[in-house]
C-alpha cells in the first residue's frame, strides 16, 4: 500500500458515492479541502497521508465499512470494486 494508492482510493471511494473528493469532505463534517491535491505533499515535498480521523468520518457518513473501502486500496485499476 503506497501513499498514492491510498490517495487514489479515496478518489474512487467518492466517486462510487456520488461526490467529488470536496463534496465527500464536506458531508463528512470535514474542511471541503482536506482531500485536495495540493494537501497530499508537504511543501518540503514528503507525502502527507490522510489521517485515520479522516477515514473515519468518510466512513460514518457513507455508511460504509473499513473493509468496503480497502477494496478501493487493493484495487490497482481505475474501475470501482465488485461488490
Amino acid at each position: 500500500m503506497t501513499h498514492d494508492d491510498v490517495w487514489r482510493a479515496i478518489e474512487r471511494f467518492a466517486m462510487e458515492h456520488g461526490k467529488s473528493c470536496s463534496g465527500l469532505a464536506r458531508c463528512s463534517g470535514l474542511d471541503p479541502t482536506t482531500f485536495n491535491r495540493s494537501k497530499r505533499w508537504t511543501k518540503e515535498g514528503q507525502p502527507r497521508w490522510p489521517s485515520t480521523n479522516s477515514i473515519s468520518k468518510i466512513l460514518a457518513s457513507t455508511g460504509a465499512s473499513i473493509q468496503e473501502f480497502t477494496k478501493f486500496i487493493d484495487n490497482k485499476n481505475n474501475e470501482p470494486p465488485n461488490r
